[in-house]
């Protein structure tokens, strides 16, 4: 979905198609379910796992063959995999989990983090970042990189190239926001939208106006269902000028107005409410998004200044090289076929289901010949 058009949304289910829509959110496991083992996947011959580094490094567009009767067999199979493995991040800290940042506090804590008290090395760690945000965003404007994340213990910036998700021009969405940050944004002259918000009031508008008119249609309105709806809402700009009234009865006096400060305030309220919310997710286009790199780069609640994650810059995820990032795979785990674990074939088959730990309250266990069974 192109975030820029929210309102572009089919009303009726748009005809099967082969490919899988485009999900941007950064996943931390992924399941692949089949009727054929996996076994092909699983010990990498040395030569097949260099072959799929150098395939990455190179961009090589692999091309695999319609049918492979044995799969183990297939080194295009096997190094075609390991390529889709590989990934780039920085800073290089091994040792730290560095996904995801937000919420990360306590896997962190604990962990040695010399630069924790040293404002030194705390400048070096953010100008070595520095390098390699700015490389990122260059490749991605030259079309070299196609999208990359920044990810922050705060917010998560995903940046995407010119020609993605339907936009002619660079992207960047962030997400989640608060009312300050927006500020900032603002202040540094970055224009950006909330489209999802935008997206949430458009809709409930809709509603309103299709309950109204059901209702009218129905006579249930009392012939002031049109009126009203003609009528517009009343806003916070017109609050200074609405008490010109009391003037005229000449009590404007007597009757106590609310402040400069109260209708500020009232005003602020409508965007705090959507603080940390889905609906907070900000939008930035073209040559905006250049902007938006460098007040990043200068934005102090960007790096944590106290507990676990202090001074650590934020993680940066791509999937072609940039200058200093690492290169890193994701860990693949096979599981076999599970009869043969010992378990009773009801107990593996109890467990197997889809849990309901964390959503109800067990009341009953019974375990009865290695098996057991339970009442929520």
């Amino acid at each position: 979905q192109d975030l820029h058009s929210p309102l572009a949304v089919p009303k009726v289910p748009s005809s099967p198609r082969q490919e899988f829509p485009a999900d941007w959110s950064i996943k931390t496991r992924v399941l692949f379910m089949s009727s054929q083992p996996f076994t092909w996947a699983e010990h990498l011959k040395a030569q097949e796992e260099a072959q799929g580094f150098a395939q990455h490094c190179r961009a090589t567009e692999t091309t695999l063959p319609q049918s492979v009767q044995e799969p183990q067999l297939c080194t295009e199979l096997r190094c075609a995999f390991q390529q889709s493995l590989v990934y780039w991040l920085h800073p290089p800290l091994p040792w730290l989990p560095l996904f995801p940042r937000i919420g990360a506090d306590r896997k962190i804590a604990g962990k040695a983090c010399p630069w924790a008290q040293d404002e030194a090395l705390q400048q070096v760690l953010m100008s070595d970042w520095s390098v390699s945000f700015t490389s990122l965003y260059n490749l991605l404007r030259a079309r070299l990189c196609p999208y990359f994340y920044v990810c922050s213990p705060q917010f998560s910036v995903l940046f995407r190239a010119a020609g993605l998700a339907g936009s002619s021009v660079p992207t960047a969405a962030i997400a989640p926001t608060t009312r300050g940050l927006r500020e900032a944004m603002r202040s540094e002259g970055i224009e950006f939208s909330l489209p999802l918000l935008e997206e949430s009031r458009t809709r409930k508008q809709k509603n309103s106006e299709e309950s109204l008119g059901t209702e009218t249609a129905d006579g249930l309105g009392g012939g002031s269902g049109v009126e009203d709806a003609g009528e517009p809402a009343p806003s916070d700009d017109d609050d200074d000028g609405s008490f010109s009234w009391l003037e005229e009865m000449g009590v404007q006096d007597e009757v106590k107005k609310p402040d400069t400060i109260s209708i500020q305030l009232r005003k602020e309220k409508h965007e705090v409410q959507v603080d940390h919310r889905p609906e907070s997710l900000v939008l930035v286009r073209g040559s905006n998004t250049f902007t938006l790199l460098n007040f990043l780069i200068s934005c102090r609640s960007l790096v944590a200044v106290a507990g676990p994650q202090a001074g650590l810059p934020p993680t940066l995820l791509s999937p072609v090289a940039f200058r200093g990032g690492t290169m890193q795979t994701l860990k693949e785990a096979v599981h076999q076929d599970l009869p043969a674990c010992g378990l009773h074939p009801k107990t593996l088959e109890q467990l197997s289901q889809c849990p309901t730990l964390g959503k109800s309250s067990i009341r009953l266990l019974e375990m009865k010949d290695y098996a057991y069974t339970w009442k929520a």
